[in-house]
């Protein structure tokens, strides 16, 4: 006979039965209520595993007056970062037995951010998290004033929010300090969008760590994350006396190092180029890029314990987890060569930021 293709959800009278308890013992251990000995409560959670029992967030709430359920707007988080934060706050709240509604959207559409805010809250959720490229989402759910506790991935705290994000603007520090320490003064700079709080703050800690050496920040674009900006810079931008480029973030490192390729210039021997993340790829390419690894797992295990601290009743504030690491590749090294002069006609002003 075959398989059943479509098994009977499991219940909790099921668990209750396979753990040899009363299903009123088995939801005491769901709804962490004390008074359960620990053998028990070991029993019933191998039950839940192996029967891979999913409780209702209805059936919860009647029991505990709480859904224990978590509304998340991820908006525009469709690049390496948010998109890894995303993931990473769902497999924590997973792990802390909360459930979360997703919004995902492609842009920042007040009208669908205000829409999805309004399905949360009829969802009777006991927070809200927002990771979103874009401030202007950030700006929508906090101009509906909730009732309810509101946290957001953020890069700088903001009045009034509670924020938990990376030190972008040390982690950019970090990198044009890399190259600096490897010989490098004419360090050119293709930044993110410039309504990225994080794009802001890796532009900052460029321009701030050339400045803190006496160096002049030059040359400077702005891209939109992708690999086609980072081509498009590399294609047209003004090159001559550079001989380090920061990119934002690794996606547009990789278009640039094409462009590059193209031009005739070789990484790291005429450029050295760094970027910012450290995606899966970035280990692999020709040469292996040096960049700065984010850790995403803590962003989003650290936005989930703030949103449940303040479903507790905690205290407001932000987090700021630490300094992105630097991980050395092949794709910096000491000025080499001669720094290179513009090989193609059109090439912008150093002085100009260009829009990618």
């Amino acid at each position: 006979m075959a398989a059943d293709e479509n098994p009977r959800q499991a219940t909790i009278f099921d668990v209750a039965r396979l753990a040899g308890v009363s299903h009123q013992t088995v939801s005491r251990v769901l709804n962490d209520l004390p008074n359960v000995r620990p053998s028990t409560k070991a029993r019933v959670e191998e039950a839940i595993k192996k029967l891979r029992y999913v409780p209702s967030p209805a059936a919860r709430a009647l029991v505990t007056r709480r859904s224990r359920t978590i509304g998340l707007i991820a908006a525009g988080a469709t690049e390496y970062g948010p998109s890894s934060a995303v993931l990473y706050f769902n497999s924590a709240a997973r792990d802390a037995r909360w459930s979360v509604f997703t919004a995902n959207m492609v842009d920042s559409d007040q009208g669908s951010i205000r829409g999805a805010v309004e399905a949360f809250l009829r969802q009777n959720v006991e927070g809200i998290a927002v990771i979103a490229a874009q401030e202007v989402a950030v700006d929508v759910v906090a101009g509906m004033e909730l009732s309810i506790p509101l946290v957001v991935l953020r890069a700088v705290p903001r009045h009034g929010l509670d924020t938990v994000g990376a030190d972008q603007y040390h982690g950019a520090r970090a990198a044009v300090q890399h190259l600096i320490s490897l010989g490098h003064s004419r360090i050119g700079h293709l930044a993110g969008p410039s309504d990225s709080v994080d794009a802001q703050e890796r532009e900052r800690g460029w321009r701030d760590e050339l400045a803190a050496h006496g160096l002049v920040a030059t040359t400077h674009g702005i891209g939109d994350w992708s690999p086609a900006a980072g081509y498009r810079f590399g294609s047209e931008c003004e090159l001559t006396g550079l001989t380090a480029i920061f990119a934002a973030n690794d996606q547009m490192a990789v278009g640039l190092m094409h462009a590059l390729r193209e031009r005739g210039l070789a990484v790291p021997q005429d450029m050295s180029v760094i970027g910012f993340d450290d995606i899966p790829e970035a280990a692999h390419l020709a040469p292996p890029l040096t960049t700065l690894r984010q850790d995403f797992q803590r962003l989003g295990q650290d936005m989930l314990t703030t949103l449940l601290a303040r479903i507790d009743g905690g205290p407001a504030g932000s987090v700021l987890t630490a300094v992105p690491q630097l991980i050395v590749r092949s794709s910096t090294t000491v000025p080499g060569r001669e720094a290179p002069t513009a090989r193609r006609v059109g090439d912008v002003p150093a002085s100009t930021p260009r829009h990618l």
